[in-house]
């Protein structure tokens, strides 16, 4: 059985490049009928914490990756790391390191002076048993680093192919600290070997951790997992994401109105393309269609806009009672949940919802962009204030609201003809009554159809608002 995983650092939030590298793991796993395995790397004490544990377990759920094993946590692990090392030690293929950090950052310094190139120079690796006793009576602190043999190490990537690299490129790296905490290579060869881990795909960036991995594996006799290496996630100028690209936390899309289904589908697609060339694609057409041959060698550019475009499809799709539930949250954070939900408007509710839906790219965006429907405007756009803060448009408004004032049929067919035969009366142009009467309305230069939207409120309400913006023009803005 075919066994993967996911192993974040909660030394921060979940971020895209690695939601993907889970995504990628997860529907491997549920392809090949396999496990997936969720592992906790927290053995960096000083930087993780409780609360992004939760953030990365929460995450995950948020976007409906599940996993069948875990979460394990490297830091409840020390004993077994500290067994593994002893046994390396056993066999000769590690060492007791007692230098410290500042002796090393010495003989550092001195060989770029003679413009050497460094790498650790196996100072404890040739002590002799005197030195070695002389340090243990002293107390001194001492890690335990692998001893790396001679000639290469080759693996074949899933994605890239063969990879070589000469041993001589590798230093003998610690395997466990003096505090007793594993490194990274070191942890992740035990916890892969103990958890069963057949297949290790994750980012390019570890590419250069495998030589050492493989090191590891075999100075233990145990045969490696397959290793492939996905391309890194780029921003536009093609340099690797970072949060000034965007948001790059997996929370921040939540919160910003992202569906979990838009954002893994979008995901998906970075870096990979199905067969048949379609975008929008569902959970099971994407475990039927995936294939890590089809995952490309090089990065992929991470487009706000193309995943704007792919939520705004995932949002039409969706029913209308689903959409005005998912809304909820976005309401509540606004105070706007009452004007929606309670009074027997519900029904109003959800033709706001149906009007606006083919407009949002995002959940947030109902919020932004549909906030008049439930509150008066507290302010106009700057573009309107610019081109309809002028006495003839205040004029223009005063002779339409003295027509509105006298009508009890809001329909929006008839609302259209009071307007536009106040334009004839007025010898203006229809778009100079009807885009100051879009401003006052919404306090924007865009949106529905304003009959349309005018329909869906009361004679009161519409009269207020024209009244409110005549005043804000009168006194200046």
């Amino acid at each position: 059985m075919n066994r993967y995983r996911i192993a974040p650092s909660p030394t921060g939030y979940l971020h895209i490049g690695t939601l993907r590298t889970a995504l990628f793991n997860w529907i491997l796993a549920k392809k090949y009928q396999g496990k997936f395995i969720l592992r906790i790397e927290d053995t960096d004490i000083r930087r993780s914490s409780e609360e992004m544990v939760n953030v990365i377990i929460e995450s995950m759920k948020w976007v409906g990756l599940d996993w069948d094993e875990g979460p394990y946590f490297q830091s409840e692990r020390k004993e077994i790391y500290k067994k593994y090392a002893q046994r390396l030690l056993d066999k000769g293929k590690a060492y007791y390191c007692y230098c410290t950090p500042e002796e090393i950052q010495s003989r550092k310094q001195k060989a770029i002076s003679e413009h050497r190139a460094w790498k650790y120079d196996r100072r404890c690796y040739n002590l002799s048993p005197g030195e070695k006793e002389k340090f243990e009576s002293e107390g001194r602190k001492k890690a335990i680093r692998i001893f790396i043999p001679e000639g290469t190490t080759t693996f074949e990537d899933i994605i890239h192919g063969k990879i070589t690299r000469e041993n001589t490129e590798i230093e003998d790296f610690v395997i466990l600290k003096s505090d007793g905490m594993p490194s990274y290579n070191f942890a992740v060869v035990v916890d892969d070997y103990e958890m069963g881990i057949t297949d290790v795909l994750r980012g390019d960036d570890h590419i250069s951790n495998t030589p050492k991995q493989i090191i590891l594996y075999k100075a233990f006799g145990w045969q490696p997992p397959k290793f492939g290496h996905l391309p890194l996630i780029l921003g536009r100028d093609k340099s690797k994401l970072s949060k000034r690209h965007g948001a790059v936390a997996v929370t921040q899309y939540k919160k910003d109105g992202y569906l979990p289904e838009a954002l893994i589908n979008y995901l998906v697609l970075l870096g990979w393309s199905p067969p048949d060339g379609k975008e929008i694609l569902t959970i099971k057409e994407i475990i039927e269609n995936f294939s890590l041959k089809r995952v490309n060698k090089k990065g992929a550019v991470f487009d706000i806009d193309k995943l704007n475009w792919m939520n705004s499809e995932y949002i039409k799709l969706m029913k209308i009672d689903e959409l005005a539930n998912a809304l909820v949250p976005f309401l509540e954070e606004a105070g706007l949940y009452q004007d929606a939900y309670l009074n027997k408007r519900y029904k109003w509710y959800l033709q706001v919802v149906e009007m606006m839906r083919e407009r949002i790219k995002t959940l947030k965006d109902f919020i932004t962009l549909g906030r008049f429907f439930f509150r008066d405007p507290e302010e106009y756009s700057e573009k309107g204030k610019r081109k309809y803060f002028k006495q003839e448009f205040a004029n223009h408004l005063v002779y339409l609201r003295e027509k509105l004032a006298g009508i009890s049929d809001f329909s929006k067919g008839h609302l259209e003809t009071i307007t536009r035969e106040s334009a004839e009366e007025l010898n203006i142009h229809p778009k100079y009554i009807i885009h100051p009467l879009r401003l006052a309305v919404t306090g924007l230069t865009f949106g529905p159809g304003l009959f349309e939207l005018i329909e869906l409120f009361d004679k009161e309400t519409i009269i207020r608002r024209i009244d409110k913006m005549i005043i804000a023009i009168n006194k200046g803005g």
